[in-house]
């Protein structure tokens, strides 16, 4: 897994702020060169100075989403890719929460009558859960543009100033 550092910008036009240092903009943050993020296969990136990317290439396709899982910010980067009735997932490594790749749906898996025999169980969505962000590609680079829609969405959580400056410190002392 490739961990992109610099920071290229196009602008573009409007703007969100989600807090009051960090703002969701629709400005395309440059992630890399496709080839390398295709051999990598994910890779992580910093983007507007405050929201960690996880862009990942499955099946001959780019995505790109908040770096950790809306449920208790585990490392998707570290996740399995499954499919899940036709749908393919990024698990977390922590809890095992099913992410849809496309549009960052939370999947799990339901009963109605937990006393039939057997069991029949079938997979049905939470909602939105994780922020998923337009990926582009422009002469084989690889922009992010950040999803800026003003609906909190449960991983914005993980993406406070709270959160970020925690994690930073771990991150750091781990370092040492």
């Amino acid at each position: 897994m490739l961990n992109m550092s610099s920071e290229e910008k196009i602008p573009q036009t409007s703007s969100f702020s989600s807090s009051p240092s960090c703002s969701l903009t629709s400005t395309s943050y440059l992630i890399g060169k496709r080839e390398d993020i295709v051999q990598a296969r994910r890779v992580t990136k910093l983007v507007n100075g405050c929201r960690d990317i996880l862009v990942l290439y499955h099946q001959g396709e780019l995505h790109a989403m908040d770096m950790r899982c809306y449920h208790a910010g585990g490392p998707l980067q570290q996740g399995d890719i499954e499919e899940f009735d036709g749908r393919m997932c990024i698990v977390c490594p922590w809890h095992k929460y099913k992410i849809t790749l496309a549009e960052g749906e939370g999947l799990y898996q339901a009963v109605d009558d937990p006393t039939a025999k057997p069991l029949r169980t079938y997979w049905r969505s939470k909602g939105i859960k994780q922020r998923i962000h337009k990926v582009s590609e422009v002469n084989g680079n690889v922009y992010v543009t950040l999803n800026d829609s003003s609906e909190v969405i449960e991983s914005d959580t993980y993406q406070t100033d709270r959160y970020f400056l925690k994690s930073r410190l771990s991150s750091q002392r781990k370092k040492k």
